[in-house]
């Protein structure tokens, strides 16, 4: 008021944000305002920016701070910004302005969401990384995971076993892995808005912030469900004023990502023979029949194919005919799999009034798959309303609801349970290319499959979930504040495959069976329900003299239920795929299951002035998964926090450091999820007509029980020990956050011991196992601006390694994986010396060495492995950890130093972000069986097939192939036999990456031009993703799909794609 009334004196008018902060003083001068912008201590402010809001009509200020703006009308908004300070805004009625700017002191007063509550960022002593809307919604992708990939520290992100398959979700987990007990699973767990929740079915736009809960101490206080880590997900809600509507769309057009290519038909049919001939047999393909591949690769031979016997149309080569073949030259992963279109869109209004907001939003994603023939395709399809109101001053309501649909649906062929589907795509590898799509009719020929996915049977799954929360807020009196949240999910899911009979056609165009000659329809559905009830209260006490606390008790529950449905028949009547259009006898089955927990739980808080920070945490869980005796048990945790900055002798380096604080932790927790809901209860096997003899005739249905269960058995509990620290410079314009972890997971539930087989039954499992799980996690940024530049620099890095600490395994077989002192992820194989180039050179190698062992027949092309132990025979000994003969700790498969590398920039309008994710060490060891057909290309007559990278094969100097001499190969010459095979460190493989994940770039139109059409804010984008990858991993492979399913690399590829889209606000 005072500088007000100074103002009135003078001519001028003052806008007061801060007293004593910052003074800019701006005259008229014929429409152009003139000032002088400078800090607390009276120094000018040199390059602020000041602009006319909702124009790109803006300058900055120079040596002394002053500045010159013309073009300026009366009414309009001045506004002033500098790094440090928040943004003051003025305005300006023709008579100069002077406008004191406060300190951004949002560091300070930043709110973090954790664990039944919130608290002042620079108050939090535990590992919680935060994520904020803009960041999520920043990338035009499908589900929120992938948004998080590379952004959170100790956050790891992977692929399912289902690939690129929209049928599948990202698998993630804090950390690493969790537990390697029998039957159990570490894995966050996923609260929206306080109640667990499918993180990939939300509505990314939806999503107003993401803490991520890592250490003992954040996550204790949800007792038995949190051993893994929590993602506390909060969503928007109404803000009072006038209604508020934004729109988002975005479309994305799709490519198969890094998807090899199969050799050519006469390269491919080359190295057939040669594979044969090395192994002792005749070739394959005659010179006559490798001519007409040639002639039919340039043009000059149409396709060939005759009739079998049976009038069909022959596919493969008849080795029995050397004077004609079928000819083809079908790359046949390019020919199944190719582009597709994505859509999505959102809409979300929001208002209210100063009792009463709202918010409902809307959201439509519609994904198409990456198969050519038989369309596979995934719909969601999301609404979410919320309503809050205060009914009075110590009372306030909440209710939202959420509904979320998501369709798939695919060729039964292809997606039908794990089994077909890993079949399906290992088939497809191994396809070769000599084999023609289509025959001289132009129906597709039988063998390609096409038929089995476009007239097979569809796979479609549908799954609904309701989620409901009604939450009371009382607060009876100040700083007193209780919550009552009653939180309801239901979840409805409904499966159906049908296998339809499937046609190819003969030489006469009749249809003959090729595949599911006994056609069929199984049908799958769950109902589940979901309650719990959270009740929490609060009270807080701040003390004049410095001293605060908060002190927090509560109880939560959980009861889950659910109710299943099997059903099959077979013999479809054609066309009708349904339950009653069969034929067959009817098979069903079905189940109820149930699980519960409840706790007790409490939380408090101390801190002196900010400086010295005090959290406690103890809660009283319990478990219906558990026996009587051990269901109930106590879980502490306890963290210190020591803000440095905010002593006073470290006053004279705050205009340097802005903030430091120091914390650790300490948290025990127990684990309660175990993949069967009941493992106490001793299960008895029947089985139906399963007897070894005869009554009357027939075999009698038995009764077994199929294993012990051990009275002792209790929880799997974690230990976390986290140190670290947080740093703000310069402004906090840089800032670096640390952390070092240490985890043991004791008590995990393992094999018992080894017992008679006069048992007769399998031994009990009992808590016999124990790992240790050490790390650390740095995230490093900077962000500035210089004048209308803005720039950011954000880096996510972490690391982490598992070693077992106590298993039953005390003779240290490798064969068994885990021993005391192993590294979860070794892997052990044999030194490579190299390949012989000659056969003299295999010769004086086994003069020295027997590889025996290994296999026999060695020659030229050959592996010749080292003697390691010097007792000139190749072997593993005992093959155990203290007794490994040859064998050698080559590497670890465990991915370590993963990273994250954001960069981004905006100018006026324009914005750019590129963002870079990957891993920095990790080992791969291809295996030795059809399973690595990927990596080696030949490994059998029926798993043989050659990529281009498998053509760098050994070739002697003097061959005759047209392929010509390769004596320094990468692979050796191709066998069926194995012994090249063997793990060895000539072919591990290095499977780090960096991959430029997305770039996006966008440009919001000038507020001043959207305004005239009622839109408050447009911005347009362009974005790509997976645009290119930097590895050393053999190219048949992703680094991103490398281990996953039971074929090594034989997966749905996963997309890159090219999206554009807009954000409009009105």
């Amino acid at each position: 008021m005072l500088l007000f009334l100074m103002g009135a004196s003078t001519g001028a008018a003052y806008a007061v944000a801060n007293p004593g902060v910052a003074d800019v003083k701006i005259t008229q001068q014929s429409g152009t305002c003139t000032g002088v912008v400078k800090d607390a201590t009276g120094e000018t402010v040199i390059g602020a920016s000041v602009v006319v809001k909702g124009t790109t009509n803006g300058t900055i200020t120079g040596l002394d701070g002053d500045f010159s703006l013309s073009n300026v009308k009366k009414g309009d908004i001045i506004q002033i910004s500098f790094v440090g300070y928040i943004t003051q805004e003025v305005l300006w009625n023709g008579t100069p302005l002077n406008v004191i700017l406060k300190d951004d002191t949002q560091t300070l007063d930043e709110v973090v969401v954790v664990a039944f509550g919130t608290q002042k960022k620079v108050n939090v002593t535990g590992a919680v990384s935060t994520v904020g809307a803009k960041e999520i919604a920043a990338r035009p992708v499908s589900s929120t995971v992938e948004a998080l990939q590379g952004v959170v520290p100790g956050m790891n992100i992977s692929t399912s076993s289902d690939g690129g398959s929209l049928k599948g979700n990202k698998e993630f987990n804090i950390r690493g892995t969790g537990t390697i007990g029998k039957g159990s699973s570490v894995s966050p767990l996923v609260l929206i808005d306080g109640m667990e929740g499918d993180i990939n079915a939300i509505n990314p736009q939806d999503i107003e912030n993401i803490s991520v809960l890592k250490d003992a101490a954040a996550s204790s206080i949800y007792g038995s469900r949190a051993p893994g880590g929590v993602i506390l997900i909060t969503t928007k809600k109404g803000k009072s004023g006038k209604p508020s509507i934004n729109y988002n769309n975005n479309f994305r057009f799709n490519s198969p990502l890094n998807m090899p290519h199969m050799a050519d038909s006469y390269s491919f049919a080359l190295a057939i023979n040669d594979q044969l001939t090395n192994g002792g047999q005749s070739p394959m393909y005659s010179e006559k029949k490798l001519q007409q591949i040639l002639d039919y690769q340039h043009g000059k031979s149409t396709q060939y194919m005759w009739a079998t016997d049976a009038g069909r149309w022959n596919a493969f080569d008849d080795p029995n005919r050397q004077d004609v073949m079928p000819t083809a030259n079908t790359d046949w992963l390019h020919e199944l799999f190719g582009d597709s279109f994505t859509q999505e869109h959102s809409i979300s209004v929001n208002g209210g009034t100063d009792v009463m907001q709202y918010y409902m939003s809307a959201n439509y994603l519609d994904e198409g798959g990456l198969l050519k023939y038989g369309d596979d395709g995934r719909q969601r399809y999301s609404f979410t309303g919320k309503i809050n109101a205060d009914l009075a001053k110590w009372l306030k309501v909440g209710y939202s609801v959420r509904f979320n649909r998501i369709d798939y649906s695919s060729p039964s062929f292809a997606s039908a349970g794990e089994n077909k589907e890993n079949v399906f795509y290992f088939d497809v590898c191994r396809y070769w290319p000599v084999i023609p799509v289509v025959d001289p009719n132009g129906f597709y020929t039988a063998e390609s499959k096409i038929y089995q996915l476009t007239e097979g049977g569809r796979y479609n799954t549908q799954n609904d979930v309701v989620a409901q929360q009604l939450q009371f807020l009382i607060e009876p009196i100040k700083n007193w504040k209780t919550t009552i949240e009653l939180n309801y999910r239901s979840n409805y899911n409904f499966s159906h495959t049908d296998y339809q009979t499937v046609y190819a056609y003969d030489v006469n165009k009749n249809p003959y069976a090729i595949a599911n000659t006994t056609s069929g329809v199984t049908e799958y559905a769950y109902k589940s329900n979901f309650f719990n009830p959270n009740i929490f209260t609060e009270y807080s006490l701040e003390l004049e003299n410095g001293h605060n606390m908060k002190a927090m008790v509560g109880f939560q529950s959980e009861l889950f239920k659910q109710r299943d449905i099997t059903a099959k028949q077979n013999n479809i009547m054609s066309g009708i795929p349904t339950l009653n259009t069969t034929t067959d006898n009817a098979r069903a089955s079905g189940g109820y299951q149930e699980w519960a927990t409840a706790g007790f739980f409490g939380r408090i808080n101390y801190d002196y002035k900010g400086r010295y920070l005090v959290e406690a945490n103890l809660r009283y869980d319990g478990s219906s998964r558990f026996l009587r005796d051990q269901r109930w048990n106590w879980f502490p945790s306890f963290s210190l926090g020591w803000n440095v900055a905010r002593e006073a002798f470290f006053e004279k380096y705050t205009n340097i450091v802005n903030t430091l604080k120091v914390r650790g932790s300490w948290g025990e927790l127990g684990n309660q999820n175990t993949d069967n809901w009941y493992p106490f209860y001793r299960i008895i096997d029947y089985k139906q007509n399963n007897g070894g003899w005869l009554v009357n005739g027939l075999k009698p249905n038995t009764a077994a029980e199929s294993s012990l269960v051990s009275a002792l058995l209790g929880w799997e509990k974690t230990q976390t020990l986290n140190i670290g620290f947080d740093l703000g410079m310069l402004d906090n314009r840089f800032n670096l956050n640390f952390d070092y972890f240490q985890r043991k997971s004791i008590d995990m539930v393992g094999p018992g011991q080894e017992l008679p087989t006069i048992l007769g039954i399998a031994v009990p499992n009992v808590n016999n196992l124990n790992m240790t799980s050490k790390g650390w996690e740095l995230q490093v940024s900077w962000r500035d601006q210089i004048r209308d530049f803005r720039y950011g620099v954000t880096l996510a890095l972490s690391d982490n390694q598992v070693v077992i600490d106590k298993y039953p395994n005390p003779s240290k077989d490798l064969g068994q994986t885990y021993y005391d002192g192993a590294h979860l992820g070794d892997l052990w194989g044999y030194q490579t010396i190299g390949i012989a180039k000659t056969q003299a050179e295999m010769d004086a190698h086994l003069a020295k060495v027997d590889q025996s062992s290994m296999g026999s027949n060695w020659g030229a092309g050959d592996i010749m492995y080292a003697d390691l132990d010097g007792d000139g025979v190749i072997s593993a000994k005992d093959n155990t950890a203290d007794n490994h003969g040859d064998k050698v700790l080559l590497g670890n498969k465990t991915p370590r130093y993963n990273f994250g590398l954001n960069l981004d920039a905006a100018y006026k309008g324009f914005d750019l972000k590129v963002f870079f994710q990957g891993t920095l060490k990790r080992d791969y060891m291809p295996g030795s069986g059809a399973e690595s057909m990927m990596f080696w290309g030949a490994v059998g007559y029926w798993q043989t097939n050659f990529f281009e990278p498998h053509l760098d094969y050994f070739r002697p100097a003097d061959t005759t192939s047209p392929l010509g001499a390769n004596v320094d190969g990468y692979y050796p010459r191709p066998l069926e036999s194995d012994k090249n095979r063997k793990a060895q460190s000539r072919y591990m493989q290095n499977a780090a990456y960096c991959r430029l994940k997305n770039v996006t770039l966008g440009y919001t139109l000038p507020a001043d031009l959207t305004k005239k059409f009622y839109v408050n804010n447009l911005r347009f984008f362009v974005s790509a993703e997976n645009l290119f990858t930097i590895t050393n991993l053999c190219d048949t492979f992703d680094p991103e799909t490398i281990g996953v399913g039971n074929w090594e690399g034989c997966t749905y590829p996963l997309s890159k794609t090219i999206s554009f889209g807009l954000s409009a606000t009105f």
